[in-house]
């Protein structure tokens, strides 16, 4: 029941708890003590809202940064990743294989906003040895749902 229960509610954590009884074949109450469970063990991290900003008038910018680490015997990736998660402006920090060693998201008011973030605060930060910076211009599908309508062709179709 574990998994299929996270699974159901990854994409929908406010699907109500009759239903995800009546899916997992389940009461109520033994939903309810394992979904507690997972929150206490720590599975459960925390339950968030998807919002498309564009259809605000908010404004906002995301960045993502990719940056490399100089690692050393005394210093690893887990003791760096903290110095740079602990900034209010990284939003999400993960460590990568490939051409980069860590991918942050960043969020602020202006992409100036974003590149001082980088200039005064990250590239400072002693084994921080390089950084890209790429700004999210649109999502359009963002933690599995599609964002905006999509749009119909209205071309006429022509042929020879």
């Amino acid at each position: 029941m574990r998994e299929e229960l996270l699974r159901l509610i990854e994409y929908n954590s406010r699907i109500e708890l009759p239903e995800l009884a009546t899916l997992l074949g389940a009461t109520e109450a033994e939903v309810a003590n394992e979904i507690a469970d997972l929150e206490a063990s720590g599975v459960i991290s925390g339950f968030y809202t998807l919002i498309n900003w564009d259809n605000t008038d908010e404004e906002k910018i995301d960045a993502i940064i990719e940056v490399n680490v100089a690692t050393g015997r005394e210093v690893g990736f887990d003791t760096i990743a903290e110095k740079i998660y602990k900034f209010d402006e990284v939003k999400a920090c993960y460590l990568l294989s490939g051409s980069y060693d860590f991918m942050l998201i960043l969020e602020g008011k202006t992409m100036r906003q974003v590149a001082n973030f980088v200039a005064s605060k990250l590239s400072p930060i002693e084994h921080v040895t390089g950084t890209a910076t790429h700004f999210i211009m649109k999502r359009y599908k963002d933690f599995g749902t599609i964002l905006g309508e999509k749009k119909k062709d209205i071309r006429e179709k022509v042929s020879f």
